[in-house]
């Protein structure tokens, strides 16, 4: 009982029988949260500054922000060599593994060109081509990310953008990581800025005299980061504005509890606004799991932050069946969902709302972090209903064409002059009705032509 107790104080318990649940679970499920308005006025000033000044006002930021201070901030290639050099040859084996896998995911399913002609004279399609540049912000300062790096670059990579450009905060010593830069090699990456927070994303959607402007930014970062985004957005294109990481599991009595808080764990080690939570109709499962996350906190490395996570984002949902499981799952429309239950691959058949579904209790998230292969940046925040994770499609653009030859204009053009009086628009109608004036004279000439012809 004392176990129960203490793992009471970690994790919230919400009970689908209980009175109250309804607003308990879409206070739960409300995890996107409010702008912050201080935030959006800091990044504006930012974002402004940068755009109107350039490399002076990024540089100035980098050595505010990062605390460091060099007069050209590109990697240059004698750096990005040695760095690699540095890689220790295990490490550098599976930053190359994890990138062929992502790389081998992505080349599966590309949208390709395509074209069709019509009877009488039209011709149509779509032009599908990479965008020309591609921006890529990957977290840095005291953390490292070269799985950031593979996810974000390789797909792009993929179809060949002609130029794909990373930006990553230094270290106060003003280099970057050692394994970021071989992860930015192994993964296609043409040019490395220095360069972090608001005014990475400003330099990368305005250009400055040295960055040159993008067509798209993509990658995760801080809540800075993100207000920048969403301000460059129509500038340029973005992904997403990523959120927390989460993860939801989905077990039954099969599950091991011991596994299933591991996994809770994994999600709720990343920072203080993760969410975890376990979905299941079994009671014993739910009680063991909480006392398997407290028995796992002891000693664990970063229990004051995955306590932090659990307290506000945490819960063990305990249901009625599998069925409201799935039910309340798909509501919540996690980033990760883990289904830790007997036969997953007809459980799966029943999920419409997650980023990526780990089928199985051999599944963990870990295996998608690194070098499953499909991609882990992924919706959050329950944008799951209408996001999807960042792939081949988010550096491709399509263009559609059209070639009307006379006899098509002549068959379909009543119907666009019909629609367009339909819709109050008359200049589109007379568009093609003198066009269809000429067809209609050029016939005349013909037939008077043939007509001369025969009385000769």
């Amino acid at each position: 009982m004392a176990a129960r107790a203490s793992a009471k104080g970690v994790v919230k318990v919400l009970d689908s029988s209980k009175a109250g649940f309804e607003a308990d679970f879409n206070k739960l499920c409300d995890r996107r949260g409010g702008a912050d308005d201080s935030v959006d006025k800091t990044v504006k000033k930012i974002v402004e500054r940068v755009r109107d000044h350039g490399d002076s006002e990024v540089l100035a930021f980098t050595k505010k922000f990062d605390g460091a201070s060099f007069d050209t901030y590109e990697v240059e290639r004698d750096e990005w060599d040695e760095a690699c050099e540095r890689v220790d040859p295990a490490d550098r084996a599976a930053l190359g593994k994890a990138a062929m896998r992502v790389r081998d995911f992505h080349r599966k399913r590309i949208s390709s060109s395509w074209e069709m002609r019509e009877e009488g004279g039209g011709y149509m399609g779509q032009k599908v081509r990479p965008l020309a540049r591609v921006g890529v912000y990957v977290p840095g300062g005291k953390a490292a990310y070269p799985s950031t790096v593979i996810m974000n670059a390789v797909p792009a990579s993929v179809v060949e953008v002609p130029e794909i450009i990373m930006a990553s905060p230094p270290g106060a010593d003003g280099t970057l990581r050692d394994e970021v830069l071989m992860a930015a090699r192994i993964a296609g990456v043409h040019r490395i800025f220095k360069m972090g927070g608001a005014q990475g994303v400003a330099a990368l959607a305005f250009g400055t005299e040295t960055v040159p402007r993008v067509d798209k930014v993509v990658g995760p970062g801080n809540v800075y980061v993100q207000a920048a985004k969403r301000m460059v957005f129509g500038q340029v294109d973005i992904d997403s504005e990523a959120g927390p990481t989460e993860v939801a599991v989905i077990a039954d009595r099969t599950a091991t509890p011991a596994w299933v808080a591991a996994d809770l764990l994994s999600q709720a080690e990343h920072e203080e606004m993760a969410c975890a939570v376990l979905f299941t109709h079994v009671k014993s499962i739910a009680t063991r799991v909480r006392e398997q996350i407290e028995k796992q906190l002891k000693g664990y490395e970063r229990a004051a932050i995955a306590k932090k996570a659990l307290a506000r984002g945490g819960a063990v949902v305990i249901t009625k069946d599998l069925n409201q499981s799935l039910e309340l799952a798909d509501r919540y429309a996690p980033e990760h969902l883990m289904l830790a239950v007997d036969g997953p691959d007809a459980v799966l058949k029943r999920v419409h709302n997650a980023g990526t579904v780990f089928l199985g209790h051999y599944t963990p998230v870990a295996v998608g972090d690194y070098l499953a292969g499909p991609n882990h940046v992924l919706p959050t925040g329950g944008t799951a209903r209408f996001f999807s994770p960042l792939g081949v499609e988010d550096f491709l653009k399509r263009m559609a064409f059209v070639r009307f030859e006379p006899p098509k204009l002549r068959e379909l053009g009543a119907d666009v002059m019909r629609l367009a009086e339909l819709e109050g628009l008359p200049g589109h109608g007379a568009s093609i009705e003198l066009r269809l004036q000429k067809i209609r004279r050029a016939r005349r000439e013909r037939e008077a032509a043939r007509e001369a012809e025969m009385e000769i």
